[in-house]
């Protein structure tokens, strides 16, 4: 059995992207997979993508990632001030995001996983999503049908059961909707194991300090919607 734990969202908060590694330095999983997101919203996007590039084994863009990557080259009027995103990353970061697929697979104990981070690629699959909307899910861009999904981007962790096989979704490391923790998924299985097997699905819920992310971002005056970032990790509702 391996521990293989699948993470996103990080969203340029590293107080609980540190959080987050005290607990992988205890789990020492076997491999690590980022499903997207690691920049926008937050004040220190530097940090939480080469963190994810220092930390993880296999990357996923997402959508904030690549709109930042995209405007970078051709801003729309309006949105200038998202300058301090590609401004903070640099060429380099910018030209890495760019490289990342939107999609992958991984089979564990018989069951073959889609990944992806949910946008662009397909919907944001929030957990009160009917069964018949999950469905669309489990197919892949090509067109190939797996027998579970593993998707980020709501913010929300969460594991449906279905006729087609599991949803499931890892919830956020640094921007969580509701409650106010830094979030990952593990399972525990047989990497590439195409006969079935015992499957361990762990939620990861970790406490951190979100007082300091929020105090973190008055330091940066130019971050872009930077109170409607601090009351989202100070209270996990979400502005409008």
């Amino acid at each position: 059995m391996s521990k293989i734990m699948f993470l996103a969202d990080l969203h340029g908060n590293m107080p609980a992207t540190l959080a987050l590694q005290k607990e992988i330095d205890k789990i020492r999983p076997d491999e690590i997979w980022f499903l997207g997101d690691a920049v926008g919203k937050g004040p220190e996007n530097d940090q939480t993508l080469d963190w994810v590039r220092d930390h993880c084994d296999h990357f996923l863009a997402g959508n904030w990632d690549l709109l930042i990557a995209e405007w970078s080259h051709d801003c729309p009027p309006g949105h200038e001030d998202n300058s301090f995103y590609w401004d903070q990353l640099g060429k380099e970061r910018i030209d890495w995001i760019e490289s990342l697929p939107t999609e992958a697979e991984i089979l564990i104990s018989g069951i073959d996983f889609r990944l992806l981070h949910g946008r662009p690629v397909d919907i944001n699959y929030h957990p009160y999503l009917s069964m018949d909307e999950f469905r669309p899910g489990f197919t892949d861009t090509k067109g190939k049908l797996h027998g579970g999904f593993i998707c980020a981007d709501c913010h929300t962790p969460y594991l449906r059961e279905m006729d087609l096989g599991y949803a499931i979704n890892t919830g956020s490391v640094g921007n969580s909707l509701g409650l106010t923790r830094c979030h990952a998924l593990v399972i525990e299985g047989i990497p590439g194991g195409k006969e079935p097997a015992p499957l361990d699905f762990t939620f990861l819920s970790i406490p951190y300090d979100n007082k300091l992310a929020a105090s973190i971002a008055d330091k940066y005056p130019g971050l872009p919607r930077r109170e409607s970032y601090k009351n989202e990790v100070l209270t996990g509702v979400y502005s409008r």
